[in-house]
């Protein structure tokens, strides 16, 4: 019999819909049962692709024994962290102070007031590698309660207590200068594996955001060393078994330095920000190998994680069926030697197996090989390597597919839309900008509502119950803005303006400092505030690049200055931790620049209109804002950066502006790019 997660539109939550633990979701309907029944709460959260997420659920979750002791002593709740970032932010800040480390799926412990008390992540059906079992776990929480339920409570008070003093106060925020920026190129500089490319060491997760930080430096300053870290890093994930050699696409990250094999959840979010970098990094140096991995990325988002809606699914699953009736982790994607003479037959099987990196001790599980390009991508034997590709392609996808979570992120579908629309556009791909489109639209009519206020998820066309946070109305604004550049369609400008100023409204203090929460949103033990980027831009650096590109767009000076007071917190970790503050510190860099101020005026339908268009997009300027329209047309009046810009002796005009300053317009694409160099 189903339980109450079978009513939820979550793809995890759905997950475990038919387990005998009698799940609630997060509700609070089920602290008023906690309080009913004097019970302490479990809260179990992780998401649908999570490997380990699925191991404790197939070894806890579903079995009998363990879910009647559950259901006789504790309420258990669980939760979609992609559904509900609040939730597992103040949680999981919870677990990390408490251990030192977290991670999914997250395992807390809770009174029927929400307050944590007792914190892990996975535990084992039996005692395994020091760890307790998760029945021990249970039973010594639950004798706690009942016998030392007054000390178990005071714990969980100075918990509350000590998270609710953690908030980010500071006076008089500065955005960081060029000592600052140069700090942090320094500080990366020392954390760059000059081997294998990337930072640090094992797990190796793409450093999406310090790539665009280093892009953006090398514009400013002329630094090789950037660039050079930038394309040593983005060549090694290229050939590396993170990426997916026959499909395209980025695994989530690589359990190993060498990027040899992956943790092979593909994320959208992944893909969309590796699919900019790799379109910046070609705009910046026109490397063959960045254009390809580019258009590949943004070729699988759409064909793999495209919805019937227009929008992109969230992920899918790191396992899969073997074939032989077990669900493995990359049982999808690995291969033999055998298997590629069985596909391929003998001699082009063992050509792949060299050009692949495919040898019979294997460099996975049980013999088993991840896909690399361990030799480059090579002149020789193209039209082979060609045939070879589309022949495992068709095969593999002969084998049980892995399973898709479909559920909508607003914020992951807006940095997709920022990915594709620049994408599309430098490479004369309209139909990736039409995907962009169809996302954004999505966006605005289902997640969107007239008041400016965003849902977090949608699914199959409706929308969802969570709240959208900090980081849905930033990079929801962020892909409108560069759509907007792209296609030059005002309407995408003034929507990203309407969800700044909710920004503005209900998730910016006095002070300048951001949550990730609405002032009016659900109150939780603490309202969550964190500046540092992780697997994605955090909800604070992506508000403050959105605020600074419409100022640039619209000349407010009240958005330039909430980015500016948003980028202190970048200022102050610049140089401590700049892998993880990378959106910031690039948001820093535009700042710096201008950002620089594009005009292109002229009718659509004259190719000079479009050639100066196309070259202010290639631009590598930090962070530049292009706008485009017809003098006098309503495009060109709604848009302040458009207004009063003639055409120069009747031909398309480009006007550059930074800092409050213009340069002489031009109709030479020329001038203007040797303008947008200087």
């Amino acid at each position: 019999m189903a339980n109450r997660l079978a009513d939820e539109t979550s793809p995890y939550l759905l997950q475990h819909a038919d387990n005998p633990v009698d799940w609630w979701p997060w509700s609070d309907a089920a602290f008023a049962e906690a309080r009913r029944r004097e019970a302490p709460v479990l809260l179990s959260v992780g998401y649908a692709s999570c490997h380990w997420c699925h191991v404790m659920a197939h070894e806890s979750f579903e079995d009998e024994d363990t879910a009647d002791y559950l259901n006789a002593h504790f309420v258990s709740v669980k939760v979609d962290r992609e559904e509900r970032p609040d939730v597992d932010a103040v949680y999981m800040e919870a677990v990390q102070a408490a251990t030192g480390q977290g991670g999914w799926p997250m395992t807390v412990f809770l009174t029927p007031e929400a307050e944590p008390f007792y914190f892990g992540t996975y535990f084992p059906p039996a005692p395994r590698h020091g760890m307790p079992s998760f029945r021990q776990v249970l039973e010594g929480v639950a004798t706690a309660w009942t016998d030392r339920r007054e000390e178990v409570t005071d714990v969980a008070g100075r918990i509350v207590r000590d998270l609710a003093a953690r908030g980010i106060r500071y006076d008089q925020p500065q955005p960081p200068g060029p000592e600052e920026l140069a700090s942090a190129l320094l500080e990366l500089t020392r954390e760059f594996d000059a081997a294998h490319g990337g930072f640090g060491g094992a797990p190796k997760f793409p450093p999406s955001m310090a790539l665009e930080f280093l892009l953006r430096h090398r514009a400013r300053t002329g630094s090789q060393g950037a660039l050079d870290m930038v394309e040593s890093t983005c060549d090694a994930m290229a050939r590396g078994g993170i990426y997916d050699q026959l499909a395209g696409g980025f695994a989530r990250y690589s359990v190993d330095g060498s990027w040899v094999v992956p943790h092979f959840e593909k994320m959208l979010y992944d893909n969309a920000l590796l699919c900019r970098v790799y379109a910046h990094a070609w705009r910046a140096t026109g490397s063959e190998t960045a254009r390809r991995i580019a258009l590949e990325t943004a070729d699988f988002m759409v064909a793999e994680l495209g919805t019937e809606q227009g929008g992109f699914a969230s992920a899918l699953d790191a396992d899969s069926d073997d074939g032989d009736g077990r669900h493995r982790e990359g049982a999808y994607y690995v291969w033999t030697p055998a298997q590629l003479n069985e596909v391929l037959g003998e001699e082009d099987g063992q050509w792949a197996a060299g050009h692949y990196g495919v040898t019979e001790e294997g460099t996975f599980e049980e013999g088993a090989s991840v896909l690399q390009l361990p030799g480059g991508e090579g002149p020789s034997d193209a039209d082979r390597a060609a045939s070879v590709r589309e022949r495992l392609l068709r095969a593999r996808e002969q084998r049980p597919r892995p399973a898709r979570d479909d559920k909508v992120v607003a914020a992951w579908n807006g940095l997709a839309v920022a990915a594709l629309a620049e994408t599309g556009a430098y490479f004369d791909r309209p139909d990736l900008v039409e995907a962009a489109s169809s996302a954004a639209t999505l966006l605005t009519e289902l997640h969107m509502s007239d008041d400016g206020r965003l849902v977090r998820t949608s699914r199959d066309g409706s929308a969802g119950p969570s709240a959208g946070v900090l980081e849905d109305y930033a990079d929801v604004a962020e892909g409108l803005l560069s759509l907007y550049s792209v296609t030059g369609r005002t309407s995408w400008l003034e929507r990203a303006g309407v969800l700044l100023e909710t920004l503005l409204r209900h998730f910016t203090a006095a002070d300048g400092t951001l949550y990730d929460t609405a002032d009016d949103a659900e109150a939780l033990i603490r309202r969550p505030q964190d500046p540092t980027d992780s697997a994605t831009p955090s909800g604070w650096t992506a508000a403050a690049q959105a605020l600074l590109s419409y100022a640039a767009y619209t000349g407010s000076s009240r958005h330039r200055e909430s980015a500016e007071q948003a980028l202190g917190i970048v200022r102050a970790l610049a140089s401590r931790a700049p892998r993880f503050i990378g959106w910031g510190l690039a948001a820093a860099e535009a700042a710096l620049d201008g950002p620089r101020e594009v005009a292109v005026v002229g009718p659509q339908t004259d190719p000079g209109t479009g050639t100066l268009h196309r070259t202010a997009l290639l631009t590598t300027a930090p962070g530049a804002v292009v706008a485009m329209g017809e003098p006098g047309s309503s495009a060109a009046l709604d848009v302040p950066l458009l207004r009063d810009r003639p055409l120069l002796d009747g031909h398309p005009t480009a006007y550059v502006c930074r800092n409050f300053t213009c340069e002489a317009p031009t109709a030479d694409p020329e001038v203007l790019e040797r303008s947008l160099r200087s």
